[in-house]
């Protein structure tokens, strides 16, 4: 593939179009939306709808060609500038196969979300060639305290023209669940990166959740391994969280060109997950494939607040030393 296509920045006056590929608007509550709109505003930005995102079938999604029609409808329209996802789920892989890859690539515009976004956005990168943003939702916006590192993130990737950003930790972290209680939140120190396995590497960026990207292994709509660095996190769900990251690490160690990846950075894990510095460096450990490589941890993506925005299928250079962790990125 030839190089590869980054979409135009942002600017005040732009419209964003919101699409529920995965879950429908319809679960995020009225106070959070009218929230999330008027944040968006506050950066200037017009919001609009797509036409089903607030279609509910009892999945708590839609029909599949809904969110093709809406996906591709926000990809056409010239006034659409970027898209933001309304939120996760479980089933945005049912959408890879039905795609109008040529019509993306062709109609090149931000793509912004994480969770099960991340086998949307890292389809839509291999077979087009565009890079997707792992980000917030538009959902993301509707919280009311503790997002100025999300929002200084947001405006950094997608306003300002520098084409470098370093990425430095927030100042505290949560795990709460604020959509249901905006007032009680419960906020942590933010200790920092974590350095696993020291050394310095460059490559372009993929990944998001762990085990949506896993979803593509053996597909055509996998992306090359080789030369890559891996964002990956992981969510608390219903079996033992510990052990299904350790699965699920282990079953993407397993994919062709993972001999070459240049190295790896690890999203946060919310309390519940479980995990330790000393059991993830064993889980580490137990991935000979890995072990040439740098890799950090405790990074400020995934299931956690506040969230960085990245660039799949932007550029990483990360040095991980014993005790300081430098991750600089490059749309």
């Amino acid at each position: 593939m030839s190089a590869m296509i980054v979409p135009q920045k942002l600017k005040p006056g732009d419209m964003v179009r919101v699409i529920a590929p995965s879950k429908s608007l319809k679960i995020v509550s009225a106070p959070n939306i009218a929230q999330a709109i008027m944040t968006l505003k506050a950066l200037g930005l017009s919001v609009t709808f797509s036409q089903h995102a607030g279609e509910f079938d009892c999945f708590g999604s839609s029909e599949i060609k809904s969110r093709v029609d809406d996906l591709h409808a926000a990809f056409l329209d010239p006034q659409v500038r970027g898209i933001l996802t309304v939120l996760g789920g479980y089933n945005v892989n049912q959408l890879i196969a039905h795609l109008d890859y040529d019509l993306i690539q062709q109609n090149p515009k931000i793509l912004c979300g994480f969770s099960d976004i991340t086998a949307l956005q890292n389809a839509i990168t291999a077979k087009t060639g565009l890079v997707t943003y792992s980000g917030p939702h538009f959902s993301s916006f509707g919280m009311q305290k503790g997002c100025e590192y999300t929002l200084a993130g947001f405006r950094k990737m997608f306003f300002e023209d520098s084409q470098s950003l370093a990425l430095a930790p927030a100042e505290t972290w949560s795990d709460d669940a604020w959509y249901l209680d905006q007032e009680n939140r419960q906020f942590y120190p933010n200790e920092g990166f974590f350095a696993i396995q020291t050394g310095k590497a460059e490559g372009a960026i993929l990944g998001g959740n762990l085990g949506t990207l896993n979803l593509l292994n053996g597909t055509e709509y996998q992306p090359v391994l080789k030369n890559k660095i891996l964002f990956i996190e992981e969510v608390v769900g219903h079996v033992s969280n510990v052990d299904e990251f350790d699965r699920q690490l282990q079953a993407l160690s397993h994919q062709p060109g993972t001999d070459q990846v240049r190295g790896i950075v690890i999203g946060r894990f919310e309390k519940a997950f479980g995990m330790t510095p000393g059991l993830l460096q064993k889980i580490i450990a137990s991935k000979v494939i890995f072990q040439h490589i740098p890799i950090a941890s405790h990074a400020d993506f995934g299931h956690t607040t506040p969230i960085f925005t990245f660039p799949i299928g932007g550029h990483c250079a990360m040095d991980v030393a014993e005790t300081t962790v430098a991750l600089t990125i490059q749309t």
